[in-house]
């Protein structure tokens, strides 16, 4: 089965929606590069009316408005996380320096020691 938490567009007032967004996207970029012996803020205006009119039609449809209350969600969500304290953070980062540390010597005496068996026990090699 395909991924069920995939949501489709099936009304076509939303389809025309997201399609009309889309165009007004495309119409800012458009006028952006239309205007190029303007000004850079005329320019630069077009553009924004263009992105800021087409984010907002396509936020009117309803997998706009599923978004915003993902993204309300989301933002609720992560206002109940409890961040560590600084003390907290530089202590848990120390510990996993000195594991890193200890990890590294670990693997740098077991490689020297396969090293010493396989090349100077077994071979025979200086």
């Amino acid at each position: 089965m395909a991924n069920p938490s995939v949501e489709t567009v099936n009304t076509f007032g939303d389809k025309m929606l997201l399609v009309g967004g889309v165009l007004l996207v495309l119409a800012g970029f458009v006028g952006f590069f239309w205007l190029s012996g303007q000004e850079w803020y005329v320019r630069g205006a077009a553009l924004a009316v263009g992105v800021i009119a087409g984010v907002a039609v396509g936020l009117l449809s309803a997998p706009g408005k599923a978004f915003i209350a993902f993204a309300k969600d989301s933002y609720k969500e992560v206002r109940k996380v409890v961040w560590p304290t600084r003390k907290e953070a530089t202590q848990t980062t120390f510990v996993v320096f000195a594991f890193v540390l200890i990890m590294a010597i670990f693997l740098w005496l077991s490689d020297k020691s396969i090293e010493w068996v396989i090349f100077s026990a077994i071979l025979g090699w200086k």
